[in-house]
Protein backbone atom coordinates (compact mmCIF):
# COMPACT_ATOMS: atom_id res chain seq x y z
CA UNK A 1 0.00 0.00 0.00
CA UNK A 2 1.52 3.66 -0.98
CA UNK A 3 1.79 5.85 1.78
CA UNK A 4 -0.20 9.00 0.78
CA UNK A 5 2.09 11.31 3.05
CA UNK A 6 5.48 9.87 1.93
CA UNK A 7 6.01 13.14 0.12
CA UNK A 8 5.66 15.31 3.72
CA UNK A 9 7.64 12.77 5.58
CA UNK A 10 10.63 13.16 2.77
CA UNK A 11 10.21 17.12 3.27
CA UNK A 12 10.60 16.22 6.73
CA UNK A 13 13.90 14.20 6.57
CA UNK A 14 15.48 16.82 3.95
CA UNK A 15 14.82 19.43 6.44
CA UNK A 16 15.62 17.54 9.47
CA UNK A 17 18.20 19.76 11.17
CA UNK A 18 16.72 23.15 10.12
CA UNK A 19 13.39 22.19 11.51
CA UNK A 20 14.95 20.74 14.66
CA UNK A 21 16.79 23.89 14.91
CA UNK A 22 13.84 26.34 14.90
CA UNK A 23 11.24 24.09 16.17
CA UNK A 24 12.81 21.65 18.67
CA UNK A 25 10.44 19.43 20.60
CA UNK A 26 7.33 21.14 18.82
CA UNK A 27 5.23 19.17 16.82
CA UNK A 28 5.07 20.12 12.88
CA UNK A 29 2.15 19.71 10.59
CA UNK A 30 3.06 19.20 7.65
CA UNK A 31 1.48 19.72 4.34
CA UNK A 32 2.42 19.93 0.48
CA UNK A 33 6.21 20.47 1.63
CA UNK A 34 5.96 22.69 4.12
CA UNK A 35 5.29 23.49 7.86
CA UNK A 36 1.62 25.14 8.48
CA UNK A 37 1.64 24.35 11.93
CA UNK A 38 3.45 24.14 15.34
CA UNK A 39 2.38 22.91 18.62
CA UNK A 40 3.37 21.85 21.80
CA UNK A 41 1.31 18.49 21.95
CA UNK A 42 0.35 15.94 19.33
CA UNK A 43 -3.62 15.76 20.05
CA UNK A 44 -3.75 19.95 20.21
CA UNK A 45 -2.06 19.32 16.52
CA UNK A 46 -4.38 16.76 15.13
CA UNK A 47 -7.22 18.53 16.81
CA UNK A 48 -6.57 22.02 15.33
CA UNK A 49 -5.81 20.76 12.06
CA UNK A 50 -8.51 19.12 11.40
CA UNK A 51 -10.65 21.41 11.61
CA UNK A 52 -9.59 22.92 8.05
CA UNK A 53 -7.69 19.93 6.62
CA UNK A 54 -9.29 16.32 6.11
CA UNK A 55 -7.95 13.93 8.19
CA UNK A 56 -5.19 11.69 6.69
CA UNK A 57 -4.10 15.10 4.38
CA UNK A 58 -1.23 16.07 6.80
CA UNK A 59 1.66 14.52 8.48
CA UNK A 60 2.82 15.04 12.62
CA UNK A 61 6.14 15.01 13.39
CA UNK A 62 8.23 15.78 16.04
CA UNK A 63 11.02 17.85 15.70
CA UNK A 64 13.63 15.95 17.25
CA UNK A 65 17.12 14.93 16.09
CA UNK A 66 17.61 11.62 14.72
CA UNK A 67 15.68 8.38 13.92
CA UNK A 68 13.73 8.33 17.39
CA UNK A 69 11.28 10.75 16.90
CA UNK A 70 9.81 9.09 13.94
CA UNK A 71 10.68 5.19 14.12
CA UNK A 72 6.84 4.58 15.03
CA UNK A 73 4.03 5.35 12.28
CA UNK A 74 0.48 5.64 13.10
CA UNK A 75 -2.13 6.47 10.47
CA UNK A 76 -5.57 8.45 10.94
CA UNK A 77 -8.46 6.53 9.04
CA UNK A 78 -9.35 8.48 5.69
CA UNK A 79 -12.94 8.47 4.75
Amino acid sequence: MENPLQKEFDFYIAHQAELVEKYRGKFLVIKDGQVIGDYDDQATAVLHTQKTHPLGTFLVQQALPGTAGYTQSFYSRVA
